[in-house]
């Protein structure tokens, strides 16, 4: 029988709390006022709530039922972490999925319905598809959606507050493109849109576009604000204006005036074009007060394809990452051999903060991209294991440990994981290994027309998996930001359907992997570059090139499962591995890398 804790009593109580409210059904989103994955503490709502801490997860509270909506990387967490709290778990990104409007539409008799929502984490976007399906459900006047912003705070009070971190600015030099150039591009596509200005608020975006960086949220070198740019003028509107640096071609304006510019520079403005899927709802209705709905624009944000193609200077920048970052990780995969292998007691993590450790010593390093995904053994069958500091597991001799991580460097992002063989293997842990491997070489070498779109080359990453009848839930390969976020569009590759092409300069993971609950699990992933690859009377082709520079383990792979061309690469891979890092190494690690990459 399941005994209640304190703790899941905890979140039982703040469930009644939001019910006190009053309303048929509470959202709370997993995101902040600038749509971000990964939200500061003080948006870690869903978090406060339930107890839930994986980073994609949205909470619906009714009078009757409690639900957390999350995807397939985090079914097993959030099983562990809801357990006892009265929160049921429904799963996305699977054939069944019913997400949160279509349940909300479905799931109410009488009329009106009343959903309340904080509106400044809530995108148009996702307010839009809410409304759509309560009006097919219950008809016009048959629901009311209130805007409720903030509204934990009756409760939550110990809420951080909005961070603010000193601002960089990087120059050409670093980032191969200037601000004036960058923001005149921008008006030309505002103008092909018919808009004289476009107010944005991914934190991204912005930081690409100003070439700036701070350190407002963890993992992610953003600052929180708000721009508008028009034709004559960019404002950026930022916590602690004063100390910001004046930013060239840029007028600096304070957080919180948002309104007070929208109202003065109205007539500049023109038409507005905004993107709502990051535009929060109550930012929007703000908006609605001084521009009528024929004088807004959707769309996607042009800025979100312009900087997933990476130039020259941004390229080079991330060749000298890679080559930086395998640095760090073949030291540190000696360092847990060796250390393992002698008998020392290592945990969990302690191997990740040695990691850590490592990568700090890098010239241009500023922190880690997102937090180390450090498991052993049964650990590791979380695709987005939280490695605790207390009580995590030893490292022992024998069977299989994945370490998912990357760093944050001046010159760029990375991103790799890599699943350890710590000893003796048992044949169903060697041939997932293999399979997963061979996935991964497949898609490295894949080459297709011109136009493919990443959902259609998931299947060669999958394909070997499938075959043997096994398969993972999670997306193949995201893309990845220049000194910004690790994970970036629009270009995925994933099941999913996304018809954004595949483009020369995208930079995106390659990341297949199989998780058996309980056992183990197994992710091998590389860093690729798209690039052309050659034309014909059929067209321009195109394929990757690995930009990751990091051996890979032979030593339990299932020889028979490759064919020749992938045996080939694995063994090529790791030559120039080992031929790229030898220098850089100590005498003891570049003889055991030696080994390693034969």
């Amino acid at each position: 029988m399941y005994i209640m804790s304190q703790t899941d009593n905890l979140y039982a109580e703040r469930i009644a709390k939001i019910r006190s409210l009053g309303y048929d059904a509470v959202i709370i989103a997993g995101t902040d006022p600038h749509s971000s994955e990964y939200p500061a503490p003080r948006w870690k709502q869903v978090e406060w709530a339930s107890g839930f801490t994986g980073e994609a997860g949205d909470i619906v509270v009714t009078q009757d039922h409690a639900g957390l909506w999350t995807d397939t990387r985090y079914f097993i967490q959030a099983n562990r972490q809801l357990a006892g709290t009265g929160i049921e778990l429904h799963k996305t990104r699977v054939p069944d999925e019913v997400l949160i409007p279509q349940w909300l539409a479905g799931h109410f008799r009488r009329k009106p319905v009343r959903v309340a929502f904080d509106g400044l984490c809530q995108s148009v976007g996702a307010v839009r598809e809410l409304e759509d399906a309560l009006r097919q459900a219950y008809g016009l006047g048959g629901y009311e959606l209130v805007d409720r912003p903030d509204f934990l705070n009756e409760w939550w009070k110990d809420r951080p507050a909005i961070p603010h971190s000193q601002v960089t600015c990087l120059d050409e030099k670093s980032v191969g493109e200037t601000r004036r150039e960058k923001l005149d591009w921008l008006r030309g596509e505002m103008k092909k849109a018919g808009c004289g200005s476009m107010f944005l608020t991914s934190l991204d975006e912005i930081a690409w576009l100003l070439n700036v960086r701070g350190e407002d949220i963890d993992y992610n070198p953003y600052v929180i604000s708000f721009l508008l740019v028009t034709q004559e003028t960019a404002i950026w509107f930022v916590r602690n204006v004063s100390e910001v640096p004046a930013v060239r071609d840029v007028v600096n304006a304070d957080y919180a005036v948002l309104e007070d510019a929208l109202e003065d520079r109205r007539d500049e403005c023109g038409r507005l074009f905004i993107d709502p899927s990051t535009l929060n709802y109550h930012t929007y209705k703000l908006i609605r007060k001084y521009f009528a709905e024929s004088e807004i624009v959707f769309g996607a944000s042009p800025v979100i394809l312009r900087k997933a193609v990476k130039n020259k200077k941004e390229l080079d920048g991330f060749r000298r990452a890679f080559i930086e970052d395998g640095v760090a990780v073949e030291n540190f995969l000696y360092w847990l051999e060796t250390s393992v292998q002698g008998g020392a007691q290592i945990t969990e993590w302690e191997a990740s903060e040695k990691l850590t450790s490592l990568r700090a010593q890098i010239e241009g390093y500023r922190g880690n991209s997102f937090e180390n995904i450090s498991a052993y053994g049964a650990n590791a069958a979380l695709p987005h294991y939280s490695t605790p500091r207390e009580g995590s597991a030893v490292i022992r001799p024998r069977g299989l440990y994945l370490v998912d991580s990357g760093g944050q460097y001046l010159y760029g992002t990375t991103d790799i994981t890599r699943t350890v063989p710590m000893g003796r293997c048992s044949r169903q842990e060697k041939e997932d290994y293999t399979l997963v491997l061979k996935g991964m070489i497949d898609l490295t070498l894949a080459v297709f027309p011109e136009g493919t779109a990443g959902c259609q080359i998931d299947a060669f990453a999958r394909g070997p998996l499938w075959a043997a009848r096994r398969s993972f839930g999670h997306g193949t390969g995201h893309g990845i930001g220049f000194y910004l976020g690790v994970h970036e569009g629009p270009q995925s590759i994933r099941q999913n359907f996304n018809p954004q092409p595949m483009l020369p300069g995208m930079v995106t993971s390659n990341e297949p992997g199989l998780y058996r609950e309980g056992k183990h699990g197994v992710r091998h992933e590389n860093v690729v570059l798209c690039r052309e690859e050659g034309k014909s009377e059929f067209g321009t082709f195109l394929g990757f090139e690995t930009l990751t520079c990091c051996h890979i383990d032979t030593s339990i792979v299932v020889r028979k499962l490759l064919d020749e061309r992938e045996r080939n690469w694995l063994r090529s891979y790791n030559r120039v591995v080992y031929r790229m890092l030898k220098s850089r190494l100590a005498p003891e690690v570049a003889r055991w890398l030696k080994k390693k990459c034969r």
